[in-house]
């Protein structure tokens, strides 16, 4: 988990997908018709993920404020502040990231965030 976000903060999707296992639990709840969260189940999907995620929003801020680990499992706890590339405003949201490790490799990505906010940020008024 610790080479993810280096990794995703320079745009490296191919090499932050290759962190994970063949078959992966995603989860990011959200809004209907946000264009950057598809079905994913896969590490090609988490790279397809990436690249959505970096052509619609550009990261500004990312602070990492608790990790809570035991045994597999790992809950990262924090901060961040994106801006939509679309709309130009800031998604600004607190965050609880659950992954789960197995033999080296991420088998678990579910992220919890504003979805008000996402959909604030995202959606025109």
């Amino acid at each position: 988990m610790q080479r993810l976000f280096p990794l995703l903060s320079k745009g490296r999707s191919a090499e932050a997908a290759a962190l994970f296992a063949d078959s992966v639990s995603f989860s990011i709840p959200h809004p209907p018709g946000i264009p950057w969260v598809p079905e994913v189940d896969s590490a090609q999907g988490m790279r397809t993920f990436f690249e959505l995620l970096q052509t619609h929003v550009q990261a500004k801020e990312f602070d990492l404020r608790q990790i809570i680990s035991e045994g597999d499992d790992v809950v990262l706890v924090g901060r961040m502040v994106s801006e939509v590339r679309r709309t130009g405003r800031d998604i600004d949201t607190a965050f609880a990231l659950h992954a789960t490790v197995r033999d080296g490799l991420i088998t678990r990505y579910h992220l919890y965030e504003d979805t008000y906010a996402v959909a604030k940020a995202y959606f025109d008024d």
